[in-house]
């Protein structure tokens, strides 16, 4: 019984430990565009053309869960799996993060749908997966887990 307690107690102690190197990993990611230096003006100029209203914020929902497969990389809760310890380097995105939410826009979320990401497992997704219309609702519903 004694060995079980240090074995959990050795376990939650280096989960511990991990905890930090994992979201600092995924934290400094966050304020690096992914969107090109040349190009990232004009994709921050795009304004999403679909007002947030429950009614499209649901329709992004089910392409989330559904047609754009969203759900496998970045989670049913959005988090990109940056809450499990020990993972580092380029995870996906954590859209329930404040920081990233208020420091990415719109547009440059869509230029991601519409080019992917080098150096990471996103790819493109309009027009191959989802029209540029869905796309946007996507982004609504993106948007939505960081309120």
């Amino acid at each position: 019984m004694f060995e079980n307690k240090m074995r959990t107690g050795l376990f939650c102690g280096l989960l511990l430990c991990l905890l930090p190197v994992a979201s600092a990993a995924t934290d400094s990611e966050i304020l690096n565009p992914r969107v090109p230096p040349d190009q990232i003006e004009e994709a921050r100029s795009w304004v999403n053309p679909f007002p947030s209203t429950k009614e499209n914020i649901e329709k992004g929902k089910a392409l989330f869960t559904g047609k754009a497969f969203c759900v496998t990389c970045h989670g049913i809760d959005g988090r990109g799996f940056s809450d499990i310890p020990g993972l580092v380097g380029k995870l996906p995105r954590n859209f329930t993060d404040k920081v990233w939410q208020t420091t990415r826009k719109d547009g440059e979320l869509l230029w991601i749908l519409k080019n992917g990401s080098e150096g990471t497992a996103m790819a493109k997704f309009v027009p191959s997966v989802v029209t540029e219309e869905e796309a946007w609702h996507l982004i609504l519903y993106v948007r939505s887990f960081g309120k």
